[in-house]
């Protein structure tokens, strides 16, 4: 092998070496204790938007009517309600006598969660009972 060859050739690897060193995606794994008495992989996607924030061009997956008057959400594509019992939230196809009567005007929104009620503190504030802003009304007779 000559000087020549020789020379193209370790700077051809030392190239390859730098370009997979500068492409390799570093892992972490973490564990944490489930209540199983075991452990579990923890997952730390690296990248991305943080997980309170929707991707570009990510539509929510489940559509609600938040009806403010009476602490109620309709999730419209699963057909289910889920209402406040005292303080546990509780969730069913049917609302409870009391409740269905006059649920009154509703927000309609886009979450991406099945569980709508986690953003309850948010929903009160933005849309308090009995004041809500025109541009948000939808129905009268929810």
């Amino acid at each position: 092998m000559n000087y020549t060859l020789a020379k193209r050739l370790f700077i051809g690897l030392t190239i390859g070496f730098f370009m997979v060193g500068c492409t390799a995606k570093k892992i972490e794994v973490e564990y944490e204790k489930d209540g199983n008495s075991g452990y579990s992989v923890v997952d730390h996607k690296k990248g991305g938007p943080p997980p309170h924030a929707p991707a570009h061009g990510y539509r929510a997956k489940h559509q609600y009517r938040y009806y403010p008057s009476r602490s109620v959400y309709y999730d419209t594509g699963r057909g289910l309600y889920f209402y406040l019992r005292g303080s546990n939230w509780e969730v069913g196809a049917s609302l409870p006598s009391n409740l269905r009567v006059g649920l009154g005007d509703y927000v309609s929104m886009e979450l991406d969660t099945d569980k709508p009620y986690i953003h309850y503190a948010e929903h009160v504030k933005k849309y308090p009972p009995g004041q809500m802003k025109n541009k948000y009304k939808k129905n009268k007779w929810g």
